[in-house]
């Protein structure tokens, strides 16, 4: 055995390090003292010179008794020196010293009998000042005591980081009784934990000495390793009075409940999050396919990995959703689907577009028929078939590595309109109920804008419908007048069926030419019009005014629901050369002549239809051959952000530019001054005056 190999590790021979202190002994100042049989004074420690302040030279030699003792105990003293000497008893016990200064001091002592080679004997007496042995021992059981009964969880390591003593806490915290720890390496004994990490820290304290406090640590014991535990981990290095390092202490706190808390505080915020993040961005337009992809992107990634909406065919059809009967299948339309990341687990939802039926097995069958969430919190390879639209998407869901899933119905105002499909794949918490109730929160206020988008999208498509029944006949071409027109629905589906024009032949080969605009949107807007309109060419066949048109137009729109309209009517004479005109609150026609600009008619403006009681005037303006006649509504010019006379001055800019074709006129005209957001109806007529004939 080598010199290295005589001691264990961490150990050294005494005197390998010359000159270091030696701990707790030092503290104490143990003074070591030798008589021989005659009581004289052999042996003489440093220690004892400071404590009892005789120095070496002054002490040998002579009668500890009459040295140390006072006169009034020196027979005890004595008789104790006797006993020891002659039977060989230890003797241990306070006794008042005499110090050098004079001062009588209680010191604790320890004497016994040392035998030499020769059989001769001495007496050995080890002696510390007995308030500093008390401060100690008070120290210490403090110590013992705070260290066995702490709630927090306390140990102590060596240099070598292994464990040396825990207390009762950190065995509870740790889940291993102490024998588990003593001896053991912290990577050996903490092995379920992070151990890189909790190294790397403890050799960092023991190398700068300055402690780390309160690092929060994460993970999972032994005895429970599908729930995380939180500590709060402090390390401090230890080191005897003259810097020596000893090792490491280390305490634990366990903060597994404070860390809950947090945590569901914070959930429940990103929760709030979402919630207020899909109010503002989920039903943004009118439109049910967008409407869907706005609800699968706010789902996703915050609350899943995949995020899928099918809506019940029969919703998108127009019609309401009868009761789906329970056990029987399901007919989906796919609307929209959104991943996190780039993965051919989107392949196994229906792509967007497609219809499919699905029989009563397949979860989201369930979830819509029961109208409640269907969770599966840990797939299996028997859920698959269940989840993926075929064969081949719970392939791709198996690689992809689902291992949670969740379906919400979307009701709104009490039926049931499709659902929301959730998938996690690379998130690897499961589906709880919470989530569930979360995902019912966002299914819900995601319903009610998809029920109102195709609400909205049905009265568009009815009003639509309507107006090109009303409109469905194309305005025939006088003789003495070439004519172009457009009709564009607004993009909203409450603000279609107010707007109309016409073209009608009046005796004398004059013609009237009519546009018009309902105060109101909708269906009942289309069909105002569609009265108005009717009217309009009964009345054209009286070659009435065109005053007196609008005063018979304004006593039956009061009658009507809305009652309000504008309208411009007006009848060309081809053989005079002349237009009369008369307008109920209409914006005013522009008239363009070769050779000069385009000009905004000054006519008087009226009341419009409906308001009733309020004469119409009638303003003739002469027409000659080439010259155009533009009659619009409203949603040609208007938009939300310009004022109207700036419109009105656009709209004869950009009349002012040649166009030979009335056709593409009123293609331009459409393209360069209708809002790009399409709020309202435009109904244009463009009549150019053809004295040929031709």
């Amino acid at each position: 055995m080598g010199a290295t190999d005589a001691f264990p590790e961490g150990a050294a021979p005494v005197g390998a390090t010359p000159g270091q202190p030696g701990g707790l002994l030092d503290v104490l100042g143990v003074a070591a003292v030798m008589l021989d049989a005659d009581g004289r004074i052999t042996l003489w420690s440093p220690q004892a010179e400071q404590l009892f302040g005789w120095t070496a030279k002054e002490a040998l030699g002579r009668p500890a008794a009459k040295l140390l003792v006072p006169p009034e105990h020196l027979d005890l003293v004595l008789q104790l020196f006797s006993k020891v000497m002659a039977g060989g008893e230890s003797w241990a016990g306070v006794f008042p010293v005499r110090h050098k200064d004079g001062s009588t001091r209680l010191v604790e002592f320890r004497n016994m009998r040392l035998l030499d080679e020769r059989g001769e004997t001495y007496a050995l007496g080890i002696a510390t000042d007995q308030s500093v042995l008390r401060r100690v021992e008070r120290d210490l059981a403090l110590s013992v005591r705070l260290v066995a009964q702490s709630p927090i969880g306390l140990a102590v390591l060596d240099t070598h980081l292994r464990f040396v003593m825990v207390n009762p806490a950190l065995e509870r915290i740790n889940d291993l009784p102490a024998d588990r720890h003593i001896g053991r390496h912290v990577r050996e004994a903490l092995s379920f934990l992070d151990t890189d990490v909790i190294v790397d820290r403890m050799r960092e304290v023991l190398e700068t000495g300055r402690p780390l406090l309160d690092q929060f640590t994460v993970g999972r014991t032994a005895a429970d390793p599908h729930t995380d535990q939180a500590w709060s981990v402090s390390y401090y290095r230890l080191e005897d009075p003259g810097g020596r390092v000893l090792g490491l202490a280390t305490s634990v706190v366990d903060v597994t409940e404070q860390h809950s808390a947090a945590t569901e505080a914070a959930r429940a915020r990103r929760r709030l999050a979402l919630i207020a993040d899909a109010s503002a961005t989920v039903g943004t337009t009118l439109d049910v396919d967008q409407t869907a992809h706005e609800l699968a992107d706010v789902i996703v990634p915050e609350l899943a990995d995949l995020a899928a909406v099918d809506v019940l065919d029969a919703v998108l059809d127009g019609r309401r959703p009868a009761a789906l009967a329970a056990g029987g299948p399901a007919r989906f339309r796919a609307l929209a689907v959104s991943a996190a990341y780039a993965t051919d687990a989107v392949r196994a939802a229906d792509p967007t577009g497609q219809i499919a039926s699905y029989d009563a097995d397949r979860l989201i069958t369930r979830c819509v028929t029961d109208a409640r969430p269907v969770l599966v919190a840990q797939v299996a390879d028997d859920d698959l078939p269940h989840i993926a639209a075929d064969a081949e998407g719970a392939a791709l869901l198996r690689r992809a590595g689902l291992h949670s899933y969740l379906a919400v119905p979307l009701i709104a105002r009490g039926e049931v309109l499709g659902a929301l499909s959730l998938y996690r794949v690379r998130n690897q918490v499961p589906f709880d109920e919470d989530d569930a109730v979360l995902a019912v929160e966002l299914a819900s206020r995601a319903a009610v804008c998809i029920d109102n988008a195709r609400s909205y999208q049905s009265e568009r498509r009815t009003a639509l419908t309507l107006q090109r029944h009303l409109m469905n006949h194309r305005p025939p071409q006088p003789t003495a007048m070439e004519i172009a027109y457009r009709y564009q629905p607004a993009q909203a589906a409450s603000e279609v069926g107010g707007d109309w024009f016409d073209a009608i032949p009046v005796a004398g080969g004059k013609t009237a030419l009519v546009v018009g605009d309902v105060m109101g949107s909708g269906i009942n807007a289309a069909a105002t019009m569609g009265q108005l309109r009717t009217t309009t060419r009964a009345l054209a066949d009286l070659d009435l005014d065109p005053a007196e048109v609008l005063s018979h137009l304004d006593h039956i729109a009061a009658g009507l629901d809305p009652a309000f309209a504008t309208c411009l009517y007006a009848v060309y004479d081809p053989e005079h050369g002349r237009c009369r005109i008369a307008v109920a609150g209409h914006l005013p026609p522009v008239v363009l002549r070769a050779g000069r600009p385009p000009e905004l008619l000054d006519l008087p403006t009226g009341a419009p239809l409906g308001v009733g009681g309020v004469p119409f005037e009638q303003t003739t303006v002469p027409l000659h051959d080439g010259d155009l006649l533009v009659l619009y509504t409203d949603g040609l010019i208007e938009t939300r952000d310009q004022a109207i006379d700036a419109r009105l001055d656009t709209l004869l800019t950009v009349l002012a530019e040649p166009e030979g074709d009335l056709e593409g006129l009123c293609d331009r005209l459409l393209s360069e001054l209708r809002d790009e957001h399409g709020h309202d109806d435009v109904a244009l007529l463009i009549a150019r005056v053809r004295t040929d004939g031709e």
